[in-house]
């Protein structure tokens, strides 16, 4: 690992961030509340923890655990561990004891990289999995716990310069083929899985997502996004690599100073998710701020309803919109065209160019057009599989529907129009049945969300006696607005056909989220 190394074109992830430290060290590559950190700091930084982690033990292949929030020290960790020829695992700052556990126990890291306010966490996990690793605490004081039974070590232990440059580590032997990370689902359905992402899938897919939205060195991309979410992981990843500068927010609790910055760091690149556009419009004058600066907006993890597009496209009309699809196991497949969207709103586009996409009906075959089917994708975007679970990456990762390919099976259901645009209808499994009809959860959620005075909406099927299924409505009404629930049912019988209108409707403050900010169906349901 030669700090001097010269780069030419990135083939690992850390290879941008090594050539960008050539090319303009002194430029700032990571903001962080306070702290702005150069593109030569990062690799001079992140060079420390990839000597010091090889000289501490991790070998080629290895896993480590990253469990901290967004901040300086979760991007120092993910490229420290790249550089030093391991495997980074993102954990969700946010994950409980029980299942922070069983992540560790499948992934088996050698070293876990954790803040002490997570200590209490960490511990009972640990206890639970019996794991055998090293802890390395970052503390804002320094002071890590002390009598606990496992090798533990100081993040400051970890950054400063290696005793002896004279025995820095050989370069390690990874490939591109070799995995960067894995990343886990929030498991809402089971137990989480781990999604093996390669160097080379990584880069290929951010440099496909850079394509389209016409990244350059001049991108200022703001980001709340979790780095475990991938989403949130690809903005940092795609800015090292077109040489951009990336502002990490922590928490969405305190919108003011993450809007005000937008403008003061004179911002082009807002990722965003549905429910962050439902709590911007919630906010006191909002029209207040500057959005000037904003090249785009980009919108993924869930299908953005039309109203929250008409309003975005009027807070922020300078700003391109780009409304994405995508999933962990093949991370973006479709966008729209920023052109198309007044004209398209409800589109999610066309792939992302090497992405190709079938329409397949209940036995694996290709749908004409305008026809409901699940959606298969094949393409450079597509990961290996699930880590340690041989049976369920055949089962999702198929080689049986196209002759010589290979095709992932998205579990979401869509319809593709006569131009090839793609329209999400809801996942597979959160169809309602009912009266005799197969019900979209999303068009009825839409639909809501069209109303004066509503913000959020969510639906799913409940038990029925007599239909099996009934639709259930969750809504959220905006700040300072009163509606009733026979004020929205009158608005879904005049919207709606009968069979869709909810046969319950519950005002509720808020909607429960995952820790992506999805909104979290399986507790409504509980």
């Amino acid at each position: 690992m030669e700090r001097k190394q010269l780069v030419q074109c990135p083939r690992l992830l850390h290879d941008s961030l090594r050539l960008w430290s050539q090319r303009r060290p002194d430029k700032a590559g990571l903001i962080c509340g306070k702290q702005r950190l150069t593109y030569q700091q990062i690799d001079c930084l992140s060079d420390n923890i990839g000597c010091h982690l090889r000289n501490l033990g991790l070998l080629d292949r290895d896993r480590v655990g990253i469990f901290l929030d967004n901040s300086v020290e979760i991007v120092l960790s993910m490229y420290g561990v790249s550089k030093a020829g391991g495997t980074f695992v993102m954990l969700n700052g946010t994950l409980k004891a029980p299942r922070l556990s069983y992540i560790l126990e499948n992934s088996e890291p050698r070293f876990l990289i954790a803040h002490t306010a997570k200590a209490g966490v960490v511990k009972e996990a640990l206890q639970r999995s019996r794991l055998p690793c090293t802890i390395i605490w970052v503390s804002p004081n320094g002071v890590i716990p002390g009598n606990w039974p496992w090798n533990m070590l100081a993040w400051e232990d970890l950054i400063k310069e290696p005793w002896s440059l004279s025995r820095r580590i050989d370069q390690p032997e990874t490939s591109e083929r070799d995995l960067a990370c894995l990343v886990y689902t929030s498991g809402s359905t089971g137990v989480p899985k781990g999604v093996m992402t390669p160097h080379s899938t990584m880069l290929a897919v951010s440099h496909s997502i850079i394509s389209y939205l016409q990244n350059t060195e001049n991108d200022i991309l703001l980001t709340v996004l979790p780095l475990s979410f991938g989403y949130g992981l690809y903005q940092v990843a795609m800015a090292f690599l077109f040489g951009g500068t990336v502002i990490l927010e922590q928490s969405l609790v305190y919108w003011h100073p993450i809007l005000e910055r937008i403008g003061q760091e004179k911002v082009t690149g807002f990722p965003i998710v549905p429910t962050m556009a439902a709590m911007l419009f919630q906010l006191q004058n909002i029209e207040s701020y500057d959005f000037s600066t904003l090249r785009y907006i980009s919108t993924a993890g869930a299908a953005l309803p039309v109203e929250h597009v008409r309003r975005l496209r009027k807070l922020m009309p300078n700003a391109q919109l780009f409304s994405m699809y995508g999933l962990t196991e093949c991370v973006r497949v479709s966008y729209l065209d920023p052109a198309l969207v007044d004209t398209y709103p409800q589109s999610v586009g066309k792939p992302i160019p090497g992405c190709d996409v079938l329409v397949l009906d209940e036995n694996h075959h290709p749908i004409p057009d305008g026809q409901i089917g699940e959606l298969a994708v094949r393409g450079a975007n597509l990961m290996p599989g699930y880590w340690k679970d041989a049976a369920l990456t055949s089962q999702v990762f198929r080689e049986d529907i196209l002759p010589g390919e290979r095709v992932l099976l998205t579990g979401d259901l869509f319809r593709r129009d006569e131009r090839g645009l793609l329209y999400f209808r809801g996942r597979r499994d959160d169809m309602i049945k009912t009266r005799g009809e197969r019900i979209s959860p999303l068009e009825i959620e839409h639909i809501l969300c069209e109303m004066p005075g509503i913000s959020e909406a969510a639906v799913i099927g409940v038990p029925h006696a007599v239909f099996g299924q009934a639709v259930k409505a969750f809504v959220v009404p905006s700040s300072n607005t009163k509606v009733t629930e026979e004020e929205i049912r009158r608005f879904c019988q005049k919207n709606m056909e009968n069979f869709m209108v909810p046969e319950y409707i519950q005002c509720v403050k808020s909607l429960p989220k995952t820790p992506n900010g999805k909104i979290n169906k399986k507790a409504l349901g509980e």
